[in-house]
């Protein structure tokens, strides 16, 4: 079975680059997993190309709604599909429309997506660095990340357990 753990966001644009280095700190930590680990700054048709011919998927994206405190990590499934920075564009079709496309032209799209969103605060400033607030919650942020991929992927790490 072939996963892949996708992040996705833009690391010059403050907390919008959450999800590249959530992933790339996961790929440290489940380095001995039979797993593929990946960045990308694209969405919508483009995701397609990445996530064709893997039989799970899990995609983490920056989400900013207002509606949960800076920090909070959601997931779901395409079905409860709430938009995230990278999932949606205004630029591009949407990452369901990109789905449903795939499906009827016979692109290999995944049995299992899942989507983990982290609740951001600035998305719209140029910097390399996040936001305070993120910045002094992203330890437990990685965690939570790190226990709903362990949980979906049945992954284990030796002599580590997240809170």
């Amino acid at each position: 079975m072939k996963q892949l753990v996708l992040g996705l966001g833009n690391e010059i644009l403050t907390d919008d680059g959450i999800g590249l280095r959530l992933v790339s700190d996961l790929e440290n930590l489940y380095s001995d997993a039979d797993l593929d680990f990946r960045t990308s700054a694209l969405g919508g048709l483009e995701l397609l190309d990445i996530i064709s011919d893997y039989d799970e998927v899990i995609l983490v994206d920056a989400l900013k709604t207002g509606l949960q405190p800076p920090g909070t990590v959601q997931s779901f499934v395409p079905e409860e599909f709430q938009d995230t920075l990278h999932l949606s564009n205004l630029h591009d079709i949407s990452f369901l429309t990109a789905l449903e496309l795939g499906k009827r032209t016979g692109v290999m799209i995944p049995c299992s997506i899942r989507i983990i969103g982290v609740e951001i605060i600035e998305d719209r400033v140029f910097s390399a660095e996040f936001s305070p607030c993120i910045a002094g919650m992203y330890n437990q942020i990685l965690e939570k990340v790190s226990h709903l991929v362990q949980c979906f992927l049945g992954l284990k790490i030796p002599g580590y357990q997240p809170a």
